[in-house]
């Protein structure tokens, strides 16, 4: 570890509390998903932190925050076609 670490850390973690806060206190479902993608990418810093602070780069670490970033891609996803199907009132989008 370099010292350059901990701050990072620190601020990431920090980070992590707002987004919690934010899910937990959202006025609306916009804003809780958002939240949460803050949450997926914040917890992608964290574990890419933590893989490269240690001497062989924690290759496992690594994988983990990929299936973290494509989780919260997905979950954007999932949201954006329930939004669109509640505004269009229909239960499928046309083909």
């Amino acid at each position: 570890m370099t010292g350059f670490e901990l701050p990072v850390a620190l601020f990431l973690l920090a980070n992590l509390a707002a987004s919690l806060w934010r899910v937990w206190r959202g006025p609306g479902d916009a804003n809780r998903l958002l939240a949460a993608l803050l949450f997926g990418s914040t917890g992608v810093g964290i574990l890419a932190l933590l893989a490269f602070s240690q001497s062989p780069v924690a290759t496992p670490l690594l994988d983990a925050a990929l299936a973290l970033a494509l989780l919260a891609a997905i979950t954007a996803i999932a949201f954006a076609q329930r939004v669109w199907q509640r505004s269009t009132g229909s239960e499928r989008p046309d083909d």
